[in-house]
């Protein structure tokens, strides 16, 4: 299954997105979307998670053969202004642009706000989230914006996305939804699955609003390779691919890790299907 990239008017992905479903035959293709981040902004004393499009003028397609849905994509009306225009909208991703993207956005195709414990001097300790599997592509971080400055390769090209990240002050106090720009049911309160981590280090997990019953949980975990505390293993996807390391703590589905990066030891979680014993 190949991603590919439409092209159209700032403002007005949703709409080609409708227009695509109603026009073209399902049978043509998997799956058209828009891809959202949330990000989060203070104000007025208060904590609000802002749901915005992560790539503005951009709408995902998915398809196995994309001939006989170029074709039919010529008939959206949208579309046929874009040929007219004499620009070319239908671009393929590679195949690694399209794991990365699929990694870090959940079932809504959001991207969620990634849980950052630091030193207290802008140094990280400890990540979940999206942001475990691109913390080697940070560029910048902005702790007092709540959001971290990230490159990566989109079309062939060098480009960099803000992701949201949420900081140990913020889950002590409520979050709520602010503007919502993607066509999803929110709650009206953001909720956060708070883990108490090694005793007198207490560490919150990533914002997650779709958590699995106990029984599914299960059913997945049975399906993974059993890991331990101390097991040495080796990361076999993802940014942080071929780097080994040790396991320290084990959930259903993820595993506290511990490398060494940016000169330093450093504890992530990340999920156990990327995982493999050394």
């Amino acid at each position: 299954m190949r991603w590919y990239v439409l092209q159209t008017k700032t403002g007005e992905e949703e709409k080609l997105v409708l227009l695509i479903r109603k026009i073209v035959p399902h049978h043509l293709y998997n799956e058209c979307f828009v891809v959202y981040q949330e990000q989060l902004w203070r104000r007025q004393g208060q904590n609000f998670v802002h749901v915005r499009r992560a790539f503005p003028g951009y709408v995902f397609i998915t398809a196995t053969d994309p001939e006989p849905l170029f074709f039919c994509l010529k008939q959206v009306p949208a579309m046929s202004k874009m040929i007219a225009d004499g620009n070319y909208f239908f671009l393929p991703l590679e195949p690694g642009e399209a794991d990365f993207l699929g990694q870090i956005m959940n079932d809504n195709h959001v991207v969620s706000l990634s849980y950052l414990s630091t030193d207290g001097r802008g140094n990280i300790l400890q990540v979940s989230g999206p942001l475990a599997f691109c913390v080697s592509q940070i560029v910048r971080i902005r702790f007092g914006k709540r959001h971290v400055l990230v490159r990566l390769k989109l079309l062939g090209e060098e480009k960099t996305i803000l992701l949201g990240i949420v900081l140990s002050e913020d889950i002590c106090e409520e979050l709520k939804y602010g503007k919502v720009e993607a066509p999803i049911q929110v709650p009206g309160q953001y909720m956060i699955d708070a883990v108490q981590e090694e005793r007198n280090d207490p560490v919150r997990e990533s914002c997650s609003k779709d958590i699995p019953d106990s029984k599914s949980r299960r059913e997945e975990a049975a399906k993974l390779p059993a890991f331990y505390p101390g097991d040495s293993i080796v990361v076999t996807g993802g940014a942080f691919e071929g780097m080994t390391g040790m396991i320290y703590k084990v959930r259903n589905n993820s595993a506290k890790i511990g490398i060494h990066l940016f000169g330093q030891d450093m504890t992530i979680e990340m999920p156990l299907n990327i995982l493999g014993k050394c």
